[in-house]
């Protein structure tokens, strides 16, 4: 019996047909919601949004790493969950799987052990990047794995903000089934392995890991960094096809404003499970993920325009948000060890004095 036939004789029935039922019911997470400014952030970060709901998880407890968003010279940071604050909050262990079999032999084993498979896929072949992707550019994006039927060649996966369903000439493009890739793809196996924290004990194990991240943020402003690097790009963004000029933005306003909307949400969290008075930094964060788009769309109008635009009054705007939202975290969870934000660029290596023995 080949290993194929012998993972296929495991799997009785239709491991599909659960999925299918539940999601006839689901609905995206509410930081997924109507009311957000950025319907999804990026392919990791709403994978992991729905992922943890789908296992009755607050994701909220896990966004303190937000703060620590820096500008890298030629992008805005892509943030994503840190496996070991997924591990710490809600007994979730993440580890990178070696593929040395056909992918679907791994899937295949493990989700027969209650895993769930995130692996790095060409959304060429996702149905539910149709419009967009779907059968006309190759680009790469992560999927959440969570039940196959490999008879009948179908996947259920998480994605983005929702859970969908890939068969046929699409799962096998997906897994390669034909074996035709050069080179594996990245694959990550998440399992529930220790109960999730609750209550009081989330809350507090939150907290402690946002006075973690609080220590890793960058010394000077990422905005004010962003904007002198705009300044240098506006010539280049109008120089060039309007595709390149969406895939800077997403790499920056996109994750900038994303990344400070989900801080926003994890503060009034706060606000809603126990004692705290966050709204000024509520405002500012809302602030940067607003003003974050209108940069963009501002920016857009003038590439299509052929005209340059350092987007000035915009950046102030953003700079002013960023340091008064600095300012008032170190006081509500640093109170005694404040740190002042400056507009000087720090080495990749340098970290705020302040902090460098905690």
């Amino acid at each position: 019996m080949t290993a194929r036939s012998a993972f296929v004789h495991r799997l009785p029935g239709d491991p599909l047909q659960a999925a299918r039922e539940r999601m006839n019911e689901w609905h995206p997470h509410p930081l997924h919601g109507p009311k957000m400014v950025r319907k999804q952030t990026n392919c990791y970060v709403d994978l992991w949004i729905e992922l943890l709901a789908y296992w009755g998880m607050d994701p909220h407890a896990a966004l303190p790493f937000t703060v620590a968003l820096d500008f890298e010279g030629d992008e805005i940071t892509f943030f994503k969950f840190p496996a070991e604050d997924i591990e710490r909050l809600y007994g979730v262990v993440v580890q990178e799987h070696s593929i040395f079999e056909p992918l679907e032999t791994h899937i295949a084993s493990q989700l027969g052990r209650g895993g769930v498979m995130l692996v790095e896929v060409d959304a060429w072949h996702l149905p539910d990047t149709r419009g967009v992707a779907y059968q006309k550019q190759h680009t790469k994006t992560t999927i959440g794995i969570h039940a196959m039927n490999w008879s009948s060649r179908q996947i259920g996966y998480f994605h983005n903000s929702g859970y969908y369903f890939a068969e046929g000439a699409d799962y096998d493009g997906l897994l390669d089934t034909a074996g035709t890739a050069l080179l594996p793809p990245y694959v990550e196996c998440a399992r529930r392995r220790y109960a999730s924290l609750t209550g009081t004990n989330l809350r507090d194990a939150s907290l402690s890991l946002m006075q973690w991240h609080l220590s890793r943020r960058p010394l000077a402003s990422p905005i004010t960094a962003f904007g002198e690097a705009l300044a240098r790009d506006t010539k280049e963004l109008v120089s060039r096809p309007m595709d390149y000029f969406h895939a800077y933005s997403f790499n920056t306003l996109r994750q900038l404003g994303a990344n400070f909307e989900l801080l926003g949400h994890y503060l009034r969290w706060l606000n809603s499970t126990g004692p705290g008075t966050y709204e000024a930094m509520i405002a500012a964060c809302d602030t940067i993920a607003s003003e974050s788009m209108v940069l963009e769309f501002r920016l857009a109008r003038a590439c299509s325009n052929g005209k340059e635009d350092r987007g000035q009054s915009s950046i102030e705007v953003l700079e002013r948000a960023y340091a008064l939202l600095m300012g008032r975290l170190d006081e509500a969870f640093l109170p005694t060890r404040p740190v002042t934000v400056t507009n000087e660029a720090p080495g990749d290596s340098q970290r705020s004095p302040a902090f460098v023995d905690r």
